[in-house]
């Protein structure tokens, strides 16, 4: 390697690696990344999987590539003999705008998998150029800007691939770029990006990312999720994902046809996986694809519906997408006989009209249109799928209970353990061998070790490296001092009223109050938070408001400052996450029970040792049921009680806030003197005002078991050998949720690739 990239760098710029910039060190690097990985074998089989998704978070590439070529510690030592550092390298990639949240970064970690296992699969998507946007704080609240991320010298590929796609007024030519998918110590797939050269990255203004939403010729591929809050923004959506479909679907029959398949057995060689509702128009798509190839349309439609697959993600009704009739009309006219084909086909077969596809109110849902037309439906985890079940689809499971099945969530252990935890990996390694880094299960073998003295302080000693490093970073990104030697309690994900960020905001001004009359902790705590709300979604920057307002509040009191701390990340991304994760003592997992589906963040911080503080929620009820009630800390009300008093209407936060003196004390500091002079009287009222008087996500309700359990899980890590011990059992227990064990479960059960 020192060889080869020494020859690059001089043919390039015409010096060696001891005068070249990091940059250029990096662009080296990444082009012989690229070569090695154009030498792969293309992961090849009779039968294709095509991974459909708005989003794909697939973070920086360069050392997860290298790891999955066998070559991470290779360039490192290559890099060390000129006393240069592959981390700082590393910092010179710029982070893909390609994903938002969990979503992403499952597409993400699955195509990681698929590749790994093997099977022949690749992802389709948009190549956005400024991505969902960068998050500045500026005075204690979000400001977005655009986040551009393509430069000259990339890992996008062009490719001598084009398309037509019809809208209403006129048709778009594509442009397809790939990624290459390097498997570990695999061969390869690919992730196509469709792109359009008539984008126009200069209509977005320098400083936000506002731009003109009816110029569809220039804007289409500038954001992901752009937004949505007036008609523009929301047929906008409809553009980007019609146009995501159409290409993804012409793709998938130009490839079948050139290998001479016959269309009418479609899926014997192809499976299309839809990952939520965003490409739920491949369906009436690939239905006119194949009517212009002369198929009727009774076998165009029952070809398709034994080719598609569903993955449901949310149990949030407002997040299944229904789209009205008349901003089809608008945008894909020649789609609306064949949705309403279906939809006929549907209330023919069925008088239940709470499963029609369009509804009384003209509007199409996505996801009953995948559950009708595909062969099979699966949860993120095993209670959601349950809830989908019982609950919030239970009339599509008592119609087609054959298609419903369940896919816990995983995550690739080659980026969030070996990549981001390289210290902690190598002593596992040290421990048990390297067989884990294949095959997860194989962690289990830590368990031996679990009454070990000596490892359980090497586990504490690794622990407080990565807090020495993420110290390090913050203060470089955002000049904060932090203490290496407090509890690191974290609590990094999308911003969403369901996910409870505000209530965590409740236990910080709690905790401030205590220290302020005079109890001070044990330990001091340092609380993160990272996350990012959708531009339009009010409540949710009220509540990134909040937390930054309390970060000042503390950072400004010198009597608190010493034993507690409050931080928000800035533009938290998959980068971020990588820092953070291996520092974290305490994983806030605090959905309300029922709404969170899975997550995938509970798993990470599993893996790198932290310890779950959650409700009975998506994939915590699996961690739970592994580690043991001892080695997680639950609190709340459980799924069935949240779902019951949704059902009868039964929760009134304004009773618990004028019932609990706590608690009201609580929501009041909110508008509070201290608070006020430091952030906005609109923004710290009204989301005063929603915890009282609507408090969808019932953050009241269990606010005061949340503040009791928080002070037992900080009580019990001043055993620090009890809590090591809880650590081990967390990474060794972790293996489960590897995601070439759900991509495995996925092939086996639904998609059968040979």
């Amino acid at each position: 390697m020192e060889e080869r990239l020494q020859k690059l760098l001089m043919e390039r710029y015409g010096r060696d690696l001891d005068l070249c910039t990091k940059a250029e060190i990096f662009e080296a690097l990444m082009l012989i990344t690229k070569e090695e990985t154009a030498r792969l074998p293309q992961n090849k089989g009779n039968k294709k999987l095509y991974y459909i998704s708005a989003e794909f978070l697939i973070g920086k590439l360069l050392s997860n590539n290298l790891i999955n070529l066998g070559l991470y510690e290779e360039t490192e030592k290559a890099l060390a003999a000129h006393g240069r550092r592959l981390d700082e390298i590393e910092e010179m990639e710029m982070e893909p705008s390609l994903g938002n949240g969990g979503l992403g970064r499952l597409a993400a970690c699955f195509l990681d998998s698929i590749a790994t296992l093997g099977l022949p699969g690749d992802g389709i998507g948009l190549n956005y150029h400024f991505g969902l946007f960068r998050q500045m704080l500026v005075e204690n609240k979000q400001k977005e800007v655009k986040n551009p991320w393509i430069t000259k010298e990339s890992w996008l590929v062009r490719q001598p691939v084009s398309f037509k796609v019809p809208f209403k007024n006129f048709t778009m030519q594509s442009t397809l770029y790939d990624i290459d998918v390097p498997g570990y110590q695999s061969g390869c797939n690919r992730l196509h990006l469709f792109d359009v050269d008539t984008v126009d990255e200069s209509i977005v203004s320098r400083d936000s990312i506002n731009f003109d939403k009816k110029a569809i010729q220039k804007n289409l591929t500038l954001f992901l999720y752009p937004d949505d809050s007036d008609d523009d923004g929301r047929k906008l959506r409809i553009y980007q994902q019609y146009f995501m479909v159409s290409n993804g679907a012409q793709l998938i029959l130009k490839e079948c046809e050139e290998k001479g398949f016959d269309l009418h057995k479609l899926y014997d060689h192809v499976v299309i996986q839809i990952n939520d509702t965003h490409p739920s128009m491949v369906i009436p798509e690939m239905i006119r694809l194949l009517m212009e190839r002369g198929f009727s349309m009774d076998e165009a439609i029952a070809v398709v519906s034994k080719t598609c697959a569903y993955t449901n993600h949310t149990i949030l009704a407002e997040a299944l997408e229904k789209w009205p009739m008349d901003y089809l009309e608008q945008v894909v006219p020649h789609l609306l006989p064949i949705i309403k084909e279906l939809d006929q086909r549907v209330r023919t077969a069925c008088k239940d009209e709470t499963t029609y596809i369009i509804d009384e109110d003209k509007r199409v849902h996505m996801a009953h249109m995948d559950i009708h037309y595909g062969f099979s439906v699966n949860g993120v985890a095993a209670l959601h799928t349950d809830i989908l079940k019982e609950s919030e689809l239970k009339n599509f499971y008592e119609l087609y209970p054959e298609k419903f099945n369940n896919k816990t969530n995983g995550i690739t252990f080659r980026r969030w353990l070996l990549h981001c935890n390289r210290e902690l990996s190598a002593y596992i390694e040290k421990l048990i061998g390297s067989g884990f880094q294949k095959d997860a299960a194989k962690l289990e073998n830590l368990l031996k070790y679990q009454d070990d003295e000596k490892v359980l302080k090497k586990l504490a000693a690794i622990k407080h490296d990565k807090k020495l490093e993420l110290k390090k970073y913050l203060y470089e990104t955002q000049n904060l001092h932090i203490n290496e030697n407090a509890i690191f309690d974290i609590q990094v994900k999308r911003l969403h009223e369901y996910k409870r960020q505000q209530m965590n905001a409740l236990y910080a001004i709690y905790k401030y109050l205590e220290i302020k009359g005079g109890k001070k902790p044990a330990t001091p705590i340092t609380m993160i938070f990272g996350a990012k709300a959708a531009p339009a979604y009010i409540i949710a920057k009220d509540i990134i408001h909040l937390i930054c307002c309390l970060q000042e509040l503390v950072e400004n009191d010198p009597e608190v400052r010493p034993y507690f701390r409050v931080i928000m990340l800035e533009n938290y991304n998959v980068t971020k996450a990588a820092k953070v994760i291996p520092a974290a003592d305490i994983s806030e997992q605090i959905s309300l029970a029922s709404k969170e589906a899975s997550g995938t963040g509970n798993m990470k911080f599993m893996l790198n040792g932290a310890i779950t503080l959650g409700t009975e929620d998506g994939a915590n009820v699996e961690i739970r049921d592994l580690v043991g009630e001892d080695n997680i800390y639950i609190f709340g009300k459980r799924p069935n009680d949240v779902i019951e008093l949704y059902e009868e209407e039964g929760y009134c936060s304004r009773d618990i806030y004028e019932k609990d003196k706590m608690i009201h004390e609580l929501v009041d500091f909110i508008v509070s003197d201290e608070l006020l002079a430091l952030g906005d009287k609109e923004s710290l009222e009204r989301l005063h005002k929603e915890l009282i008087v609507k408090d969808w996500f019932m953050t009241l309700l269990d606010t005061k078991e949340y503040i009791e359990t928080k002070e037992k899980i900080y009580a019990d890590y001043e055993d620090q050998e009890a809590w090591q011990k809880k650590a081990l059992i967390n990474i060794a227990k972790a293996g489960f949720f590897s995601s070439d064990r759900t991509i495995a479960q996925y092939n086996e059960d639904i998609w059968h690739l040979r």
